[in-house]
């Protein structure tokens, strides 16, 4: 019966998901992406694939849905063309639980450092993270309302509380239990015969039986004496009803935000933090439950704070929203989320390419063991984590590389059969660039302009001088290191840095920037063949 109620909820789950994603078709994801990401075309129709096909797995009955893996991507291009960003705005357009991770920054195991199943369990958070975000706005209304209870407590101390009434002590009640007979006289008088004469002997009890019918008709007329007499309202009466109407009027003070700088003071429970630190294998995460565990059978300790209302109320309301969520439903949904939709962003995977003849020694030993340790958690595995054993079955993986040293064919074989899908993506030239500074939704020259009309500075781009910093970008890129679009940012940093110091002088104000003045900031610097002290 268990397995069929699990079986239930997780189609519950499931159809949950396909709701959500439906609405994405492969043409609609890459219309999604192109406002933020210029060219690569065959990437973006790659990914919006492999996202509509995980969509399309949601639909099939669960026997088959077991039976489909997810189809894995490699990206192979240039730094700066787009990869990364592909790989994040597909996880955002999806909903999903995603984490980026560096392939260079785990070891074999049996060396010191990260192990590979730490990127399972970097992901599990991220989806408990995401989860517990989306149940907090579902109770920020009942949070908001128990928060304001919260401050007017420490506002008007005792007004929350109700007026207990006074307890009643219980009289002694005497209750039958049993009778006993006085013989006659042993000694043959002729005194009269009390044989049958039977006297009832009670004890004092402060119990009361409700089951006794004596002791329940002697309570009643207690209760009903009680009723008949009259009880004028005391002065305790009184004060709780103008302590309820100022509490009232607190509240309206509050929710007006005429009490916002008002200090307060909150107790706040801190919970024991132990230091982070690594260690080889995999029972780091073992030691971080039980460590875990110590800490909450210990507790955390009560601290006193003087804050602003404002800042009490933040607090106030993350404790209130802890307290109203369920942690066991949480760990649940993360978990079906990130086992059904995670995504899993492996960049610089070229860095551990084995290149030439395998078995030659050096650090190339230790790349090829990262490799055969990354294997099986693709191929599909069950890693433990403090939220429970998560499966990496149908978990997308998106591995990427520049592969300018090495191939993808020096990655060991079996690894490259998880990733099926390749995509080469194109380095960036002039138009490129030029799209890249004005057609995204968040164009370097829109972050720019936003940034310095903070300070009253107002920037316009003329169409020429835009045109002249996609030009100098890309001949720059030409005669060195080719970093793709991170040289846009070198480039405006470099035409705006005296403007950007100078703003809070001289403003308000307002600049266009020309051609000519994107030739007078920038010319020499590109003319100059030491490059390198100048612009990375």
């Amino acid at each position: 019966m268990s397995s069929q109620h699990t079986g239930k909820k997780n189609d519950l789950s499931v159809k949950k998901n396909e709701r959500n994603l439906d609405r994405l078709t492969p043409r609609e994801i890459v219309a999604e992406l192109d406002k933020y990401i210029v060219g690569q075309k065959k990437a973006k129709r790659a990914v919006a694939v492999a996202l509509r096909n995980r969509i399309r797995r949601l639909k099939l009955e669960s026997d088959m849905r077991e039976d489909i893996a997810p189809k894995n991507i490699l990206m192979i291009g240039p730094t700066g063309v787009g990869k990364t960003e592909i790989a994040r705005r597909l996880a955002k357009l999806a909903g999903s639980p995603f984490i980026k991770v560096e392939a260079t920054k785990y070891t074999e195991v049996g060396y010191v450092g990260r192990d590979v199943e730490s990127m399972i369990r970097d992901l599990m958070a991220a989806g408990i993270q995401m989860v517990k975000q989306e149940m907090q706005e579902s109770v920020t209304v009942e949070a908001e309302k128990r928060a304001e209870e919260a401050l007017l407590d420490l506002l008007l101390p005792g007004t929350g509380k109700k007026r207990k009434e006074p307890k009643t002590q219980p009289r002694p009640v005497v209750r039958p239990v049993g009778t006993f007979s006085i013989n006659p006289d042993t000694n043959g008088g002729t005194g009269p015969s009390l044989m049958g004469a039977a006297i009832q002997v009670g004890i004092p009890s402060i119990f009361r039986n409700t089951d006794d019918t004596g002791t329940g008709q002697e309570e009643a007329e207690d209760q009903e004496a009680k009723d008949a007499v009259p009880e004028d309202p005391g002065p305790e009466e009184a004060a709780s009803g103008k302590d309820a109407s100022t509490r009232e009027k607190f509240r309206t003070m509050l929710r007006e935000g005429k009490l916002e700088d008002k200090i307060v003071e909150i107790t706040v429970t801190q919970n024991p933090q132990f230091p982070a630190f690594e260690m080889m294998g995999g029972g780091l995460e073992d030691l971080e439950s039980s460590l875990s565990g110590i800490a909450g059978f210990f507790g955390g300790g009560k601290k006193k704070k003087l804050l602003t209302v404002s800042r009490a109320r933040e607090i106030l309301k993350a404790e209130e929203s802890e307290k109203l969520i369920d942690r066991d439903r949480v760990s649940d949904e993360a978990r079906q989320r990130v086992e059904e939709t995670g995504i899993v962003f492996i960049d610089e995977i070229d860095k551990i390419a084995v290149k030439g003849e395998r078995g030659g020694g050096g650090p190339d030993v230790s790349r090829e063991g990262v490799q055969r340790d990354i294997l099986p958690i693709v191929e599909g595995a069950t890693v433990n984590t403090k939220w429970g054993p998560v499966n990496t079955d149908h978990i997308l993986f998106v591995a990427a590389g520049a592969f300018n040293v090495s191939k993808p064919s020096d990655l060991i074989p079996e690894l490259q059969g998880r990733f099926p899908l390749r995509v080469e993506l194109d380095s960036l030239g002039k138009e490129d660039f030029l799209r890249i500074l004005t057609e995204p939704k968040n164009a370097l020259t829109k972050q720019y302009t936003d940034l310095l009309a903070t300070e009253q500075v107002d920037i316009d781009f003329t169409p020429d001088a835009v045109e002249r910093l996609a030009a100098l970008a890309a001949e720059v890129n030409s005669r060195l290191e080719n970093i793709g679009a991170r040289r846009l940012h070198t480039i405006m940093e470099a035409l705006l840095e005296e403007l950007s110091f100078e703003a809070p002088d001289i403003a308000p104000t307002k600049i266009t920037i020309t051609e000519a003045y994107v030739n007078e900031k920038l010319t020499d610097l590109v003319m100059d063949h030491d490059l390198g002290r100048y612009i990375l």
